[in-house]
């Protein structure tokens, strides 16, 4: 298959679209580099032996995107491009709607002028929002996210299940993820966040490679174990892998059906911390800040739905999170500027 994936460069993208390659499909990449940088090609070219076929440009260029499909030939699109930041969208609400819903739109009518209509959607596990119960499953009601970079998400949803209804020729998947994290076993791709990372883990990687000082745990005094929050953490190589399930699954299943991605077993954040440290060797500063608003105790998904109908399940383990993250960070210190 020719497969479009929007926001290709970016963490999850760059690693799907390695995945994709190894097992044969031809990969077009859509990207405006926001989020990225440049340089991740050579590492997906390295990788896979050969190169993506990459386009420099925002979902949001209708013009772009309808050049796009009248030249390449596209089967199906992965749909990773939009704002991810969750802090940020409280501040910049109009930015996140427009990049994440009206970008979406921009996409999907696109699509339907060409006649391509498998769409595998990024979306995340914040659109539950707060549950009365773990784990969470894909049957209980979507809640009220605590965020506009969570609420554009389900917005997103809601359109697609709408487009689904009104035309049954729509092929589509609505994948909430839990927390993605590692890097590709080489060593030569990983997350490298712009600007401070927003995610634990990439956090932990910069104070171990001495980028950071300390690590700020915010609230120690939840009622979990440890008092620190728990959260499903995937490996970002079982979530490309996750996508393929998917896009391969629904190519044969019109309508529009939603899976969780987690591995369906949450880790507080200082097992996190431990596991890093064993994994890097030394000991990872950490202090105690004040919880943040919003942030939940604890949740973690259930995985019974992927597993039986995309025949899916993660692999890697949170040692192997931790040790490929290391990998990566360790011999790229300074992300992807240190490549060759």
């Amino acid at each position: 298959m020719r497969v479009l994936v929007t926001g290709g460069s970016g963490y999850i993208g760059s690693h799907t679209c390695v995945a994709l390659m190894a097992q044969g499909h031809e990969v077009v990449i859509l990207d405006n580099l926001h989020n990225s940088k440049r340089s991740v090609l050579r590492a997906m070219t390295s990788l896979s032996g050969r190169a993506p076929i990459f386009i420099e440009g925002d979902v949001r260029d209708a013009g772009l995107l309808t050049s796009l499909f009248a030249t390449q030939s596209v089967d199906s699109v992965i749909h990773f491009a939009g704002l991810k930041a969750v802090g940020e969208s409280v501040s910049q609400p109009l930015a996140y709607y427009d990049n994440n819903v009206t970008g979406t739109l921009t996409l999907l009518q696109a699509m339907q002028v060409a006649g391509v209509r498998q769409f595998i959607f990024s979306s995340s596990a914040t659109v539950y929002g707060d549950q009365p119960q773990v784990p969470y499953a894909e049957s209980f009601p979507t809640g009220q996210p605590a965020s506009p970079y969570g609420r554009s998400k389900l917005m997103v949803e809601q359109l697609l299940t709408d487009l689904a209804q009104a035309d049954p020729r729509w092929h589509i998947a609505l994948l909430r993820y839990f927390n993605p994290v590692g890097a590709h076993p080489s060593g030569e791709m990983g997350e490298d966040p712009q600007g401070i990372p927003n995610n634990l883990m990439p956090y932990i990687a910069q104070v171990a490679v001495g980028r950071r000082p300390s690590l700020a745990v915010f609230g120690d005094d939840y009622p979990t174990p440890d008092g620190t929050g728990v959260r499903d953490y995937i490996h970002v190589m079982d979530l490309a892998e996750g996508h393929i399930a998917a896009m391969q699954t629904t190519a044969a299943r019109p309508g529009a059906h939603v899976y969780n991605l987690g591995s369906g077993e949450g880790h507080s954040v200082l097992e996190v911390i431990h596991a890093f440290s064993q994994a890097c060797g030394k000991a990872i500063p950490w202090h105690v800040e004040p919880r943040r608003a919003g942030d939940l105790p604890a949740y973690w998904a259930a995985t019974d739905k992927a597993r039986h109908e995309l025949h899916w399940h993660t692999r890697l383990t949170l040692n192997d999170m931790a040790h490929d993250t290391w990998r990566w960070q360790s011999s790229h210190p300074q992300g992807y500027e240190d490549a060759p």
